[in-house]
């Protein structure tokens, strides 16, 4: 199972990603010590050079590292003719203890990824490197939560075996299920429905406001996340029962195969993308004084409110039109 090109492939990735971090963490911890830009010192000197060439390493780093948790569930979701009662990647990652733990720290060191990588490029912006001590401090973060993914990685692709039996997703999503996943399937769509719609109306309220005045930046960050998980509580709930037309299906990874056009990595590649840009909003609210910053900063905020605007707003399309197209309907 080992031998697997795809299980090849994201394992030596992250042994690279983790390897890369690592070196940019001891990096960091030398910013987060010794910086001091009125320092003349051959440390600052050397500091200053290096800095520009750690960035660009881990921008693309990063850059993989977020990626990856789509090459995870596609790999994971390939997988599943292995292995005895698997439909999806959600029986795939339910083989061993560490599947979903491991899609759970992708899924926090992919949005962590993003808003770092905003992060850096508004600092390459200021000729004073104004938010290098704050991106390097995330970074420290983002290499120990790296790590840990790397290691649960490892651990399960390790502890695969194609004799396994394993659960189907709609055993592990059947809303008669005492579990997390049974939780969010068994929510009623008379709550969730006008939930979701209304969460969104009020997401594009305040996106509006915040582009047009340029308040409300921290209220649009966190508006922006309570999104985000609405969204993905909707789609287990009700949206995915339109493209399945089946009324007790709630899996949210069988929309990801060929079946169904592989639109489940468009609708969560539009959730992460407004995830990301929304609260990339919030971390840059508190250096819009900075005066290096001051006439680029503004400008790049309200890039990334079109940005995750354009994001929700797709995904709010998309799931509107399978709703109104399929040949299927809750409540009659």
């Amino acid at each position: 199972m080992i031998q697997h090109p795809a299980i090849l492939a994201l394992m030596t990735a992250s042994l690279i990603v983790s390897g890369l971090l690592l070196y940019a963490g001891w990096f960091g911890m030398q910013i987060l010590r010794n910086w001091d830009l009125t320092s003349g010192s051959e440390l600052q000197l050397q500091l200053e050079r290096r800095t520009y060439l750690i960035a660009t390493i881990m921008s693309y780093a990063l850059l993989f590292q977020s990626i990856s948790l789509f090459l995870y569930l596609y790999t994971a979701d390939g997988l599943h003719i292995l292995f005895t009662g698997a439909m999806c990647a959600a029986g795939t990652l339910q083989v061993n203890s560490y599947g979903y733990p491991t899609l759970i720290m992708k899924l926090i060191n992919c949005l962590l990824a993003g808003c770092w990588l905003i992060v850096n490029h508004a600092d390459t912006k200021g000729y004073d490197y104004p938010l290098i001590k704050p991106k390097y401090f995330l970074l420290l973060g983002l290499v120990l939560l790296v790590l840990a993914e790397t290691v649960l990685q490892f651990n399960y692709f390790l502890h695969l075996k194609g004799d396994l039996i394993t659960s189907c997703c709609g055993s592990l999503f059947g809303s008669d299920k005492p579990s997390i996943a049974g939780e969010l399937a068994g929510l009623p769509y008379r709550i969730m429905r006008p939930l979701f719609f209304s969460t969104m109306v009020v997401l594009f309220c305040c996106g509006i406001r915040l582009y047009l005045k340029g308040t409300g930046g921290y209220l649009y960050a966190v508006v922006s996340a309570f999104a985000f998980l609405v969204s993905l509580a909707a789609l287990i709930s009700f949206i995915g029962l339109y493209y399945y037309e089946l009324p007790t299906h709630h899996c949210p990874f069988c929309i990801l195969q060929k079946e169904y056009g592989y639109i489940g990595y468009l609708l969560y590649a539009t959730l992460l993308g407004g995830m990301i840009s929304g609260s990339s909003i919030g971390l840059l609210m508190p250096f819009r004084t900075r005066p290096s910053l001051a006439p680029f900063l503004p400008r790049l905020q309200q890039r990334l409110i079109l940005v995750s605007l354009t994001c929700y707003l797709l995904f709010t399309a998309l799931v509107s039109y399978r709703m109104l197209t399929a040949n299927f309907r809750l409540g009659g």
